[in-house]
């Protein structure tokens, strides 16, 4: 399937900004199940300072706010064909060992809730996917999909416990989850081509875990399905700091706006 993908990110603030920078990770690569036919970002308000791969591989952009500034955006479009695999991402070549995808972090430190929800789960080898779509399903059961009742900064506990959450929510339950039960586990953003619209107001999130003989496997609790070919890949990382699209530090009181414009279609 071939991907087309428009995306506009706008910071406004009441007061000029005199420095600020942003950490763009919105640049998908090409490799399992994707190929990236065309792709450009576009800075206006600022200038980009440099582009580096992270220690996740990550395609990452450094864009500085011109001197007292009011407004900032990333503008990002291109063309992505991708392919349907069942959500098997496979074997990786990655510099970083499988243990360290077991560390947990502030967004998915588990607590009583997600301990108990791990434990309703007895690990058996032979039944990992089998399992690991069932911790799915009950994740997208407890936890309803409401917009607004979370932020970025919220935990996984306190998603679970809340009863409602995003899609960053759902990712990172089922990672603490799925480290209690001895997987190795990881946050991904990316796109989502969705089938009753085109306009959408934010980018998506979902996980993967590796499985023994198998290798990365991915899980979007949102919907309760694995990816397939209507999904791009764009970043990955322990959790959502690691991976998300775009973040960044300002001087200044002012405060700020966020306007997101987002197209995704066959």
């Amino acid at each position: 399937m071939l991907l087309k993908i428009n995306h506009t990110t706008k910071y406004n603030y009441d007061e000029p900004v005199f420095y600020g920078l942003q950490q763009v990770r919105l640049t998908p690569h090409s490799q399992v199940g994707q190929v990236v036919k065309k792709w450009v970002t576009i800075i206006e308000g600022g200038f980009q300072e440099l582009e580096f791969d992270d220690h996740h591989k990550n395609r990452v952009l450094l864009a500085s706010l011109e001197n007292n500034q009011k407004s900032i955006s990333v503008h990002c479009r291109g063309e992505v064909e991708t392919s349907d695999l069942g959500g098997v991402y496979g074997e990786e070549n990655n510099s970083i060992p499988l243990w360290f995808y077991k560390r947990s972090t502030k967004l998915t430190a588990p607590g009583q809730q997600i301990c108990e929800l791990a434990n309703s789960f007895s690990k058996q080898s032979n039944e990992s996917i089998s399992m690991l779509h069932s911790l799915s399903k009950t994740i997208h059961e407890k936890v309803t999909y409401k917009t607004g009742k979370t932020k970025t900064a919220t935990l996984a506990e306190e998603a679970l416990v809340a009863g409602h959450g995003v899609c960053q929510d759902h990712a990172h339950i089922f990672i603490a989850a799925a480290r209690l039960m001895n997987f190795s586990a990881r946050y991904v953003s990316g796109y989502l081509m969705m089938n009753d619209r085109v306009e959408q107001n934010a980018t998506h999130a979902w996980a993967e875990v590796y499985v023994q003989n198998i290798g990365w496997v991915g899980f979007d609790v949102s919907n309760n399905i694995s990816p397939d070919e209507r999904y791009v890949r764009v970043a990955t990382g322990l959790d959502y700091k690691e991976a998300a699209p775009i973040t960044g530090l300002r001087f200044g009181d002012s405060n700020e706006d966020m306007l997101v414009t987002l197209q995704v279609q066959q």
